[in-house]
């Protein structure tokens, strides 16, 4: 995802109403996320369907790091023989 362009990537939630498709169009044509304002504060981040899928499989990606790491730590691991050994039991099955 490309950084934010502070000038251009951060709107009211008023003018995001009054240009929707102009909005939307933007945040396709760039791949910039948007945040949208409300009172000054932010409140919500619109972002390109392709960028948001990107997004959703480098955390599924941290995720299943994460539990790799936890798994070690727990001590739930196995040599390379062993693994070689069951994946390969399940295909002579």
């Amino acid at each position: 995802m490309r950084p934010l362009k502070f000038d251009e990537d951060i709107r009211p939630l008023s003018e995001f109403r009054a240009g929707v498709a102009s909005f939307i169009k933007q945040v396709h044509d760039t791949r910039r996320p948007m945040v949208l304002t409300q009172r000054g504060r932010g409140v919500a981040v619109l972002v390109d369907i392709h960028e948001f899928e990107a997004m959703r499989e480098r955390l599924a990606l941290l995720e299943d790091i994460a539990a790799a790491e936890a798994d070690i730590v727990a001590g739930r691991v196995m040599s390379h023989e062993e693994a070689r050994s069951r994946a390969l039991s399940k295909f002579r099955a």
